[in-house]
């Protein structure tokens, strides 16, 4: 399969899954679940070990195959679970998707990348690939603070010697942050905005 074919799948998928957060988020609109936290809730359903079990998934998958914006389900995992588990289950899915797709830009190489990245976003981040010790320091940095995309960064390194385990490590040791104020932002923003619209 082509770079080309590969990209405008992968482009389908996305479209795909963002006509369908958008469809879903009106229905759920609709009925209230967002003014009514226990109502938001009943949507993974009541149990403690199910719901939380298909959040995580829908999160790997995400990062994996972007269906929906990752903000968008960040956020959506602090509002159903609370502050407390939704950033649990949101680190718990975003560093395991990420470890995934890294392992498959090591595995399957540029096109690959390619094929899920833009020829602009490429171009873009491979120069930090130069230099082993550099690439790891501002991948770190790019990983620890939202400013450069961290799917396509967790793709490229695959191209990099880094080992999985420092990969892995980082991961683990600079996402929380990111994660954690990415989600705050989302939902005291959106309630702010409400606010402001007179919602």
């Amino acid at each position: 399969m082509s770079i080309a074919t590969s990209r405008r799948i992968i482009n389908t998928i996305s479209i795909i899954g963002l006509g369908l957060s958008i469809a879903l988020t009106i229905y759920f609109i609709n009925l209230g679940v967002f003014k009514d936290i226990n109502a938001l809730r009943g949507l993974v359903g009541n149990s403690v070990i199910l719901g939380p079990i298909i959040f995580i998934l829908l999160q790997i998958l995400q990062v994996v195959i972007p269906i929906i914006p990752g903000g968008i389900s960040s956020a959506a995992g602090v509002l159903i679970f609370g502050p407390y588990l939704g950033f649990v289950y949101n680190y718990v899915g975003i560093c395991i998707g990420s470890v995934i797709i890294f392992l498959l830009g090591r595995r399957y190489g540029k096109p690959f990348i390619l094929s899920m990245i833009s020829d602009k976003t490429y171009d873009k981040y491979i120069g930090w690939l130069d230099n082993q010790s550099r690439f790891e320091k501002l991948f770190a940095l790019a990983i620890f603070l939202p400013v450069a995309p961290d799917d396509a960064l967790c793709l490229m390194a695959g191209l990099t010697n880094i080992s999985v385990k420092k990969f892995t490590l980082i991961i683990l040791l600079a996402k929380p942050l990111s994660i954690f104020l990415y989600s705050m932002a989302l939902i005291y923003g959106g309630t702010f905005l409400t606010g402001l619209l007179g919602g």
